[in-house]
């Protein structure tokens, strides 16, 4: 993994986890019902100029996720080089429905 992505994975981790929402599924090894280190797998998926299509484990991280949760941080994905527009195209790449609020 390129060291610029995994800054962006490890800062992004850090606020969702810091988060201060009191989202109960956020924990230093969980963010919306999966572990950090699951989320790894998603990272080519989201970042760089052209990412790449999610790999089968990254949608079975996806489909793990609890999407309601992962909404509200949307506006955060940009804070750290991540476009959300990518972030939350991801679910749909994996034929999963994102809530209605979620694509507002």
């Amino acid at each position: 993994m390129a060291k610029q992505g995994m800054i962006t994975l490890l800062l992004l981790s850090a606020v969702l986890v810091a988060d201060v929402r009191g989202d109960a599924a956020a924990t230093p090894t969980t963010i919306c019902s999966v572990s950090v280190s699951e989320l790894v797998e998603c990272l080519p998926a989201i970042t760089g100029k052209s990412p790449k299509w999610p790999s089968k484990g990254c949608c079975s991280v996806m489909r793990k996720a609890d999407m309601n949760c992962l909404c509200k941080y949307k506006s955060d994905f940009s804070k750290f080089g991540v476009d959300p527009a990518k972030a939350m195209a991801l679910p749909e790449k994996c034929a999963i429905k994102l809530p209605r609020a979620c694509k507002q």
